[in-house]
């Protein structure tokens, strides 16, 4: 019998793709997801003998308990994310992203193995301060990032937890999202042909979003030597300022214009590079280039066609 994998939020812009994932590789997966957006991402997978959808709300237990009893890995996706969702609905991003794991870890046990996501924007304000590794202190600034955190500290602690601190991801996705930063500066150049940046000098750490899908598909099936412990999860030469990753995206579209100015301020106070050695020595490495992800975007972004509420 193939290992049977509990994605809590599966229906979403990461769980989509990581389902269509374990699916390739043989796993059963069962889907939790409330369908907050009425999005039809799994429309694609519906004819995969294995996948199994429960419509219901991970904060539910009457819902969850039974799920959790028949799996044997817990991937819990289900989040309020970002730190402006986050403050619209702070009651639901303490639920969701918090209680939810509370609840998720009294109802598991031992032996069932919890690959968490966590954000690496939980290093919070480390200007100046070098590289970020798993031994940096976290102090995330946002209530995101600290429900995020207090999340990890609640899984980290219990027995077969792997924690993945992940980097900005970006890449199409069936649930697509347009708020992340690469997804967000490829969007502005297709529709909009220029871009208004805050913090330009600002960095960050970028992962294509089917490269974080496979990070959890090897921490499945390499679970030994990985349990216990966080791992950044991000792509190694994709260390790069707000302007840089403009500039780069600029090269694909040589008419793209980008101005500086001083408009606003990233709530989560993200300026540092993240180190993924760790994860590297765990065997795993991230292999789609941020170009490769712009190409993508830049041809899903060309489909859209008008845009809403627009003439052209």
């Amino acid at each position: 019998m193939p290992l049977n994998v509990l994605v809590t939020g599966g229906a979403g812009y990461l769980g989509s793709i990581l389902c269509e994932h374990l699916l390739q590789r043989g796993y059963a997966v069962t889907v939790l997801d409330n369908l907050l957006y009425n999005q039809h991402s799994l429309f694609h997978l519906c004819h995969h003998r294995l996948l199994r959808f429960v419509r219901g709300d991970a904060r539910d237990e009457a819902v969850l308990a039974p799920l959790v009893r028949q799996a044997d890995v817990l991937i819990p996706l289900a989040a309020i994310v970002g730190a402006p969702a986050c403050e619209r609905d702070r009651i639901g991003a303490q639920t969701t992203n918090l209680d939810a794991i509370r609840l998720l870890n009294r109802l598991r046990s031992p032996s069932q193995l919890v690959i968490y996501p966590n954000t690496n924007s939980g290093y919070g304000i480390r200007s100046g301060a070098g590289v970020c590794t798993e031994d940096t202190p976290l102090e995330p600034i946002s209530w995101y990032g600290q429900t995020k955190v207090l999340a990890e500290r609640e899984l980290l602690p219990s027995a077969n937890v792997i924690v993945f601190r992940l980097a900005t991801v970006f890449g199409m996705s069936p649930r697509m999202r347009l708020d992340l930063l690469v997804n967000h500066f490829v969007y502005a150049a297709v529709t909009d042909g220029y871009l208004v940046l805050f913090e330009k000098d600002f960095r960050r750490n970028f992962i294509h979003v089917r490269d974080v899908a496979d990070a959890f598909v090897h921490a499945i099936e390499n679970s030994p030597r990985m349990v216990g412990r966080p791992f950044n999860v991000g792509l190694d030469d994709a260390n790069l300022s707000k302007l840089q990753l403009a500039e780069k995206i600029r090269e694909h579209m040589p008419n793209f214009y980008i101005h500086a100015a001083p408009v606003g301020s990233d709530p989560d106070k993200r300026d540092y590079i993240v180190s993924n050695q760790r994860l590297r020595e765990a065997g795993f490495v991230a292999r789609r280039s941020l170009d490769e992800g712009i190409r993508e975007l830049l041809v899903g972004f060309r489909m859209l066609g008008r845009g809403l509420l627009r003439n052209v």
